[in-house]
């Protein structure tokens, strides 16, 4: 693994690029989600697409994309990896815009194509790059993961809050505009320390995949099992329970919520218990989540089970992405490629097997055989971190260590002044507590201040949720008034956040910044 860092780049440099990397992963991530959500609703609504056309348009994006991960990973390893995400991210754009604006359905199978082939150019190359700082800092892709998944909900709350006012065109749109911030921000961050080693081609791909063969079989399974999991549920709500699409979204947005927050804690158990356990635990937690399916009697039970799934995933999902860029060595955009293939293949077969299940068989039946797979997870996860032989405790490299440049061991100095070291940029450390509670109460009262605006033009999400009022809005009045939910959604998690962090014991700032560092120059370097 390509972790040099150049004496001038420091510690500020590197964490700059990740903050961009972060920032970009949850601008796009969020459209990537809401696309995948509505597209099919949107094909058969609007274009007439029947279930055979529909599903031949959903397969053929993850075809293309599955088929190009193995490339991008090449690409990430041998060219720079912020240009080969940005190109990503703009396909992806235009890939929304395509749908935003197809008049046919040949329109949309292109932009389908697009799609796939921009997923895969962004998610490698981002994959890889954040691998740069893994040995100074292991809580990188639990940072990762948290931002993609935090992406995600507020790109939900906000998607289906507005699709009334906006409709599915308009969504397309938005996610397009989403995009093309990300591949901006992406081209904003510093580019890959000089000196970084460039690739071999040749048969040190396939030695690559042979070596990772443990990992990717074991992720592929308990991916096969997660996507099946996800389906069955919302079949289950769907025809078991009736509920419509926003209610079904409801169902899954407090997982969602949890999957943002648990990866940064759950990365410390990590350190404190080793990554074997950790997986053992999440899968388990998982096999549960499953098995209790069968008997939930309602949907907000099935909600708050599906927290237990979610937790899991947060706990399992960073650490998986960590063995396979360390187990990668210099060729860690070709290894991610290969993972990221790995989980696409999964969830398409357990997509596919859950409604196998869900027709075939008994709900119990269905729920149960995904329970197995994923409690087989328990064996097969620590069995490939132990094969592969990556550490099961990763600890973070000292800063110092972490700049020097390799080269020969020096004789003995001869005596006389110290060099002169070059000054590194500085980090920011954590906000004081005083400080976030100062912020929180400034978000509070503009949040009022508008609020009151809204129940005076009476346009308040608020007063129609406490009085049980049921309106049909269109227009810009829809607009307003779904925006206003959205933020309320917003303050309630950023209420949420700021009180946990404050009451969490202080911890004094590392050189170089550590999780906690990263995090919070992430949220305000841009």
């Amino acid at each position: 693994m390509d972790t040099t860092v150049s004496p001038g780049a420091g510690t500020g440099r590197a964490q700059r690029r990740e903050a961009r990397l972060l920032w970009a992963a949850a601008l796009l991530n969020g459209p990537v989600e809401l696309v995948d959500f509505v597209l099919p609703l949107w094909a058969g609504a609007t274009l007439g697409a029947g279930p055979a056309a529909v599903g031949a348009l959903v397969a053929l994006e993850l075809a293309v994309s599955v088929l190009l991960r193995p490339v991008t990973g090449l690409l990430a390893d041998t060219r720079e990896r912020r240009t080969v995400a940005a190109t990503g991210a703009l396909l992806y754009a235009l890939s929304c815009a395509g749908y935003a604006f197809a008049p046919t359905l040949p329109v949309a199978f292109a932009a389908a194509v697009l799609g796939g082939a921009g997923g895969a150019l962004f998610w490698v190359p981002v994959r890889a790059a954040v691998a740069e700082r893994l040995e100074q800092d292991p809580g990188v892709y639990p940072r990762l993961v948290s931002w993609e998944e935090t992406g995600s909900w507020v790109a939900f709350v906000a998607g289906l809050s507005l699709l009334p006012a906006l409709g599915e065109r308009g969504l397309f749109a938005g996610c397009a505009a989403a995009c093309a911030v990300a591949a901006g921000v992406l081209l904003t961050a510093p580019r890959r320390a000089s000196g970084a080693p460039r690739e071999e081609r040749g048969p040190a791909a396939r030695a690559l995949a042979r070596r990772l063969r443990p990992v990717l079989a074991a992720v592929a399974a308990t991916a096969t099992a997660e996507a099946a999991v996800s389906v069955l549920l919302l079949l289950h709500l769907q025809r078991g329970f009736g509920l419509g699409i926003v209610e079904a979204a409801l169902v899954f947005l407090p997982g969602a919520v949890v999957m943002g927050a648990l990866p940064g804690p759950l990365g410390r158990l990590v350190l404190r218990h080793g990554r074997r356990r950790v997986l053992v635990g999440g899968s388990l937690a998982g096999a549960a989540f499953a098995a209790s399916l069968a008997v939930a009697p309602s949907p907000p039970v099935l909600a708050v089970l599906w927290v237990l799934s979610a937790a899991a995933c947060a706990a399992v999902v960073p650490v998986q992405q960590a063995v396979v860029a360390e187990a990668s060595g210099a060729g860690t955009g070709r290894g991610l490629g290969l993972y990221e293939a790995a989980v696409l293949l999964g969830g398409a077969v357990g997509a596919a097997a859950a409604g196998v299940l869900y027709q075939g068989a008994s709900w119990a039946a269905a729920c149960l055989v995904a329970a197995l797979v994923l409690a087989a997870g328990a064996v097969l996860l620590p069995y490939a971190v132990r094969v592969l032989g990556v550490d099961d405790r990763p600890a973070p490299v000292p800063v110092e260590t972490a700049l020097a440049v390799p080269g020969p061991v020096p004789a003995l100095a001869a005596p006389g002044p110290a060099p002169a070291v070059e000054a590194q940029p500085p980090v920011r450390s954590a906000k004081p507590p005083a400080q976030r509670l100062r912020e929180l109460a400034q978000h509070v009262a503009l949040v009022v201040t508008v609020q009151v605006v809204l129940v005076l033009v009476d346009l308040s999400w608020l007063v129609d949720r406490l009085t049980g009022a049921r309106r049909e809005l269109d227009g810009p009045a829809a607009l307003v008034h779904g925006a206003g939910r959205v933020w309320l959604v917003v303050l309630a998690v950023d209420v949420v956040w700021t009180l946990a962090v404050v009451a969490r014991r202080p911890v004094p700032p590392r050189d170089g910044g550590g999780a906690d560092g990263a995090v919070e120059q992430g949220r305000d370097v841009l």
